[in-house]
């Protein structure tokens, strides 16, 4: 199966700003990856072309990288997915950035499976608190976007297993 999973959001800054923030990017002071409630984006060698790592369960290495605008990974882990994930933020004007994440891939019969009951429901979910963290380090009123039960049930479900998951 061929999967494409593509999430926008347009973040009321300029592009410099927005910048910054992804820079800090898998360090110990992420203000992107929402670290606080899935598992932290971790990579060996840090942000660099050709660095390995991943978070939770799934794993990929750096491709591409073009510091604070873009970043794109080529997944290793979970088997049977072949392709790419990338961040990326482009001025849509002087006061405007939209940020995004991209998926395109091929999945296995099995991997179709996985991604169609879990991944994608704990994926969307995951790059929306991302897209919020971002978003509400400009705000003052913060806005929080609320799992469905699909995916209320699947954090229960995996908070039991090996990587851990806390509650929102």
């Amino acid at each position: 199966m061929r999967v494409i999973n593509i999430h926008k959001r347009i973040i009321n800054q300029s592009e410099k700003e927005v910048s910054q923030l992804f820079k800090t990017l898998a360090t110990s002071n992420d203000l992107v990856w929402p670290y606080e409630n899935w598992p932290a984006i971790r990579f060996r060698d840090g942000l660099q072309v050709g660095s390995k790592g991943g978070h939770g369960r799934i794993r990929y290495t750096i491709i591409e990288l073009t510091s604070g605008n873009h970043i794109k990974f080529q997944f290793s882990k979970p088997e049977g997915f072949v392709g790419t994930h990338q961040l990326r933020i482009v001025a849509v004007n002087d006061n405007k950035t939209e940020i995004s994440h991209h998926i395109e891939a091929k999945s296995s019969l099995k991997a179709t499976f996985f991604w169609v009951f879990v991944i994608r429901w704990l994926h969307d979910a995951l790059i929306e608190d991302a897209f919020d963290k971002v978003e509400n380090y400009y705000l003052a009123t913060k806005k929080v976007t609320r799992y469905n039960l699909w995916v209320k049930l699947l954090r229960e479900v995996y908070k039991r297993k090996p990587f851990q998951i806390k509650h929102a």
